[in-house]
């Protein structure tokens, strides 16, 4: 289905950098990243983790250094791995160096933390020397001391001037392969500040709601602020921080830049609330077909809708749709057609061999 001209985002044209073999910036698309959140050091453990995240759809996945022994670690899984790994390094600036020399595709580094300009520096040059992209990563939550003091709290003007700082020492030193985030897990203070380093730069941004929540409240926040930023052009890769699963992260991702239409994967369910005039019970045939289609990867559209107030009108803009119908007689239908009528209790079935069906066309 082709978007409608009200639903266009003009995206803000970025440098485009590269993150291993992801571009970030540019023509490329929002990537979706996520973290794993196994002890390093647990080289199996991490790179199960990894492959399931990349099975989810992450396009880049970023891995705690906090000492020696997991720099270490980080080389055994590089080499097993498909995705760009990026190592997440703060306070101890020689983490950052073993990462980068071990492979690491980016490092991110917080400029509150890391130390002084020189250390920075020594950072700023094993990047270059490994072909090793880094993300700027200011948060709310470890601004510098000296910012703090100067604006007493974290404040979006706090933020962008940690930013332009640091963009200003990378570029003094010859080095432009770098993406930036200023993030903060209140939503107002998230989108300001982004909204106004989006302004004074052109280097790709990497956005998210820092510390969003668990699943829901995590996920709703997140979808507040990366969502709002998106709508007006502002982003090139994104990262939903939940306290859940790193691959709901993933999943959180993906739906928010469906929701916008900026990038598809897998099935996009659009299915009502039920209410007393559905035809099937919805929210039970909705979950079921979650949990079957949840293998599929190529975007496919698919209306699950209980009766016949919005059913047809839904059917006709997905590519598989369901309205539900009386005396059991509930209306399957294909590219918004009448296809086939389908009993309540063939509905599951019927619709996930129709979806599939659809996919295979695609291939």
């Amino acid at each position: 289905m082709e978007l409608r001209p009200h639903r266009i985002i003009n995206r803000k044209k970025t440098r485009l950098i590269k993150v291993g073999k992801v571009g970030v910036g540019g023509d490329s698309p929002v990537s979706v990243q996520s973290m794993t959140n196994t002890l390093t050091t647990d080289i199996k453990g991490t790179i199960e983790q990894i492959n399931s995240l990349e099975s989810a759809g992450a396009d880049i996945v970023r891995v705690s250094c906090p000492d020696e022994n997991s720099t270490r670690s980080l080389r055994d899984i590089i080499k097993e791995v498909n995705v760009p790994i990026v190592a997440d390094i703060h306070f101890h600036y020689k983490r950052a160096i073993e990462a980068a020399k071990v492979g690491a595709s980016c490092l991110r580094i917080n400029p509150g933390n890391i130390g002084s300009k020189e250390r920075i520096m020594e950072v700023v040059k094993a990047a270059k020397d490994n072909n090793c992209s880094i993300r700027i990563g200011v948060n709310a939550g470890s601004l510098d001391k000296a910012l703090l003091e100067k604006y007493k709290e974290p404040c979006p003007e706090a933020l962008v001037e940690s930013a332009k700082y640091n963009i200003k020492l990378f570029e003094d030193n010859d080095f432009f392969n770098f993406k930036i985030s200023v993030k903060s897990s209140d939503i107002f203070l998230t989108v300001k500040s982004y909204r106004e380093l989006s302004k004074i730069c052109n280097y790709p941004l990497h956005l998210g709601v820092t510390e969003a929540g668990g699943l829901l409240t995590g996920s709703i926040k997140s979808s507040i602020g990366i969502g709002q930023l998106l709508m007006e052009g502002i982003g090139d890769t994104i990262r939903v921080s939940l306290s859940s699963d790193p691959v709901d992260e993933v999943k959180a991702g993906y739906e928010i830049l469906k929701s916008l239409g900026i990038r598809s994967r897998g099935v996009n369910i659009i299915s009502c609330p039920s209410c007393a005039r559905q035809a099937f019970p919805v929210i039970e045939t909705v979950k079921e077909l979650e949990k079957r289609l949840s293998h599929i990867k190529k975007p496919v559209s698919l209306s699950i809708i209980g009766c016949v107030v919005n059913g047809p009108g839904e059917a006709a803009q997905t590519e598989v749709g369901l309205t539900g119908g009386g005396q059991d007689n509930n209306l399957l239908y294909l590219s918004g057609i009448p296809h086939t009528k389908v009993a309540s209790s063939e509905i599951i079935d019927k619709v996930v061999k129709l979806v599939e069906s659809k996919v295979n066309e695609k291939n």
